[in-house]
């Protein structure tokens, strides 16, 4: 509810000054949606840092894959390395 009230005052030369004031009735309920919405947020907190920690787990595991696809690379050249270095000591001794 919503109460206006108006104070009209006279000074004694005459001048007339006006006060309104506005007076509003607050409708605070019992609580019961402050708890709700306090629930669902934190559910939602606790959704996003499982969905984080689950993608965080896949991105460690991509990581260690592309490292373990760069070790086999590097065997493999090494490998190519020692080869060429047996053809080249081969052709270097059959002079």
């Amino acid at each position: 509810m919503v109460e206006e009230r108006t104070r009209i005052t006279r000074t004694p030369e005459g001048e007339t000054h006006t006060e309104t004031t506005v007076y509003t009735d607050s409708n605070s309920s019992g609580g019961a949606g402050k708890w709700v919405l306090l629930i669902i947020m934190v559910v939602a907190v606790i959704g996003g840092i499982i969905v984080f920690d689950r993608l965080g787990g896949a991105e460690i595991a991509k990581d260690n894959a592309i490292a373990g696809a760069a070790a086999d690379v590097g065997d493999a050249a090494q490998k190519v390395g020692d080869a060429a270095e047996d053809v080249a000591d081969d052709v270097t001794n059959n002079q």
